[in-house]
């Protein structure tokens, strides 16, 4: 966040001991004591307002913004695999197939040789 080393982290606690000086730094440490005990008691008061609200057995992973990530989602499409080329393999024909090469003859689409409707005009 702030992109800051070991180093110049030293230079700045340095820096703030000699302008803050040896006599107020005793009073300064507690005052940035009591900001961080402050901060942490919020985020634990909230977190558990948080679980009070929707409670503590929520799967947060459908929650998770990774999940809408394209090339996770291209990639589990391309993992998992396809039924269709094994049923045209075998030749097998479904009655969805059938009544849909049926409405395709009603509507004057030709069939293919699967029992996909297609229409020649509109390609």
């Amino acid at each position: 966040m702030f992109d800051i080393n070991g180093g110049e982290l030293l230079v700045i606690i340095l820096v703030a001991i000699v302008v803050v000086g040896p006599e107020r730094m005793p009073e300064y440490a507690k005052q940035l004591r009591a900001w961080v005990v402050r901060g942490r008691d919020y985020v634990n008061q909230n977190k558990d307002q948080l679980k009070a609200d929707v409670g503590a057995d929520v799967d947060w992973t459908q929650y998770d913004p990774r999940q809408y990530d394209p090339r996770r989602i291209v990639r589990e499409a391309l993992a998992e695999p396809s039924a269709a080329p094994a049923a045209r393999a075998a030749g097998a024909t479904t009655a969805g197939a059938a009544s849909a090469a049926s409405a395709a003859h009603a509507s004057g689409q030709s069939v293919t040789a699967t029992g996909i409707p297609y229409d020649a005009e509109a390609t």
